[in-house]
């Protein structure tokens, strides 16, 4: 069998850029040009140089504090080709069907993109319970919703001090929320000790709703969060937990599981 030889030589620079890039993304926090230097193999001088082209295009920054590099948000932009749609489609699309016999209230599967959450699956047109039927590509802000707060608290601590940067850079409430260190501070303290995100008539676009929310995660990371929503009234935050949280996590643990069989990041 023929070997088909490649019609241009490889771009050792770009070649090593994305590498530095792959190592950034699988730490968590800043990494100084040493340590990259003894992980990739390239020399110091190269792996500056680097950094500064990968910062001066905005896909790094350097925190001075520190003296380390970390990845910036427009990495993000990199994935907007890629559709997560078909893992939801094909792995929790089904499961939320399950869980609807058992819960009856609507639930979603949600995904970041760029600074909020947006619904991707629901069950919300099979609800006898739902209040809204048309759900799939809605933007839910982050600070305010049981969604928002599950993902911000259990994802990476690198990217989640981006994503406040990100949002305390709007002028909005989101912004005014992110910049308040209190807050966010006790939101990630009462969200990792309860083991669920939520919100009980927080989010004033939609004050009668209530909602409890957790991660699904892959290789340490978030890449989408469960949510069940109910009306405030017919029940405490308490109680939906006691109630749901357990089917709720069962669903999760069968999405985690299926999505370590499935080729996606």
């Amino acid at each position: 069998m023929l070997k088909l030889e490649a019609s241009y030589k490889t771009v050792r620079g770009l070649t090593r850029g994305l590498q530095l890039l792959n190592i950034l993304n699988r730490v968590d926090g800043g990494v100084k040009i040493a340590d990259l230097a003894a992980v990739s193999g390239i020399h110091r001088t190269t792996v500056r140089r680097l950094l500064e082209t990968l910062i001066t295009e905005g896909y790094v920054r350097h925190s001075d504090s520190e003296d380390s590099y970390m990845l910036a948000m427009k990495v993000r932009e990199l994935s907007e080709g890629f559709r997560d749609e078909q893992w939801v489609s094909q792995l929790a699309a089904p499961l939320l069907g399950e869980l609807l016999q058992e819960v009856v209230w609507p639930t979603d599967i949600c995904t970041l993109d760029v600074d909020a959450m947006v619904v991707r699956e629901t069950t919300h047109r099979l609800s006898r319970l739902s209040f809204h039927r048309s759900m799939v590509g809605r933007r839910l802000p982050i600070m305010n919703t049981a969604i928002g707060k599950a993902y911000l608290s259990y994802c990476p601590a690198a990217e989640r001090k981006e994503l406040l940067a990100l949002l305390a850079s709007r002028n909005d409430y989101q912004g005014k929320l992110a910049r308040n260190k209190e807050y966010v501070k006790n939101l990630i303290h009462r969200t990792k000790t309860n083991g669920f995100g939520e919100n009980y008539s927080e989010w004033k676009e939609e004050e009668k709703i209530a909602s409890i929310a957790l991660p699904i995660r892959k290789d340490g990371k978030v890449i989408a969060c469960l949510n069940l929503i109910y009306r405030a009234q017919a029940m405490t935050i308490e109680d939906a937990a006691k109630r749901h949280l357990s089917a709720m996590q069962h669903v999760v643990d069968k999405i985690e599981t299926g999505l370590c069989r499935l080729s996606i990041t």
